[in-house]
């Protein structure tokens, strides 16, 4: 009777325990895969682009993760910022921001480029979200002075808000013919897996800084 007893004082005190806090540090991390047609997987299918396989090798590797695909087609820095709001949906704890290529493409003004991202980021920020910024480079035919404008963006926000930083998207895979549909632009199944095997350190450590916040 006493170990009976014994035993159901232990239960009841494991009910007791507040749910939230045990299971907090748990929980998947969310989350949002924000950009345009590179994020999106322009003429993949939907298992095989950036974000569903970002989020199966990290799962692969024990990092409890869910990871939603927001990229359009053809989005510019501005018009992800007119969608920010309901593309990244209340409850996100972290954003990998993959935006500025149509930009670049179209010839896009960096200042403008530059005003759009900043407004995600200080928008996204505002809102606890923690920032993965993908960076992205110039065509060399738009010249060195649009070339640097360009590329500053990137290391000028990551360095002014504080944020992790991948400085080139399409490391190893831009200009490689193999690792590229045939447009030229957007990555094959192989291209997307040298992004992903670029990228994930920086998105081990982007799930760290959400559970360092957790406990916070």
């Amino acid at each position: 009777m006493v170990q009976i007893a014994a035993r159901a004082a232990a239960f009841a005190a494991l009910l007791a325990a507040p749910p939230a806090v045990v299971l907090a540090a748990d929980r998947p991390v969310t989350i949002v895969a924000f950009g345009d047609s590179l994020t999106a997987g322009n003429g993949l299918l939907a298992k095989d682009a950036f974000p569903a396989k970002l989020e199966r090798t990290l799962k692969a590797k024990g990092v409890a993760v869910a990871i939603t695909n927001a990229g359009v087609s053809g989005d510019t820095a501005s018009t992800g910022l007119a969608r920010l709001s309901w593309s990244v949906p209340a409850g996100t704890e972290a954003a990998i921001v993959e935006l500025g290529a149509n930009d670049m493409l179209r010839g896009v003004d960096p200042a403008v480029t530059r005003k759009a991202l900043e407004q995600i980021v200080q928008r996204l920020t505002e809102r606890k979200v923690v920032v993965l910024l993908a960076g992205m480079r110039a065509a060399p035919n738009l010249g060195p002075d649009y070339g640097g404008a360009f590329e500053s963006i990137y290391t000028d926000l990551a360095a002014n808000y504080d944020l992790l930083l991948y400085p080139f998207f399409l490391e190893g895979v831009a200009r490689e013919a193999r690792l590229n549909q045939r447009d030229g632009i957007h990555p094959t199944v192989g291209g997307i897996d040298v992004i992903v095997a670029g990228i994930l350190p920086k998105a081990e450590e982007l799930v760290a800084r959400v559970k360092t916040k957790r406990g916070r």
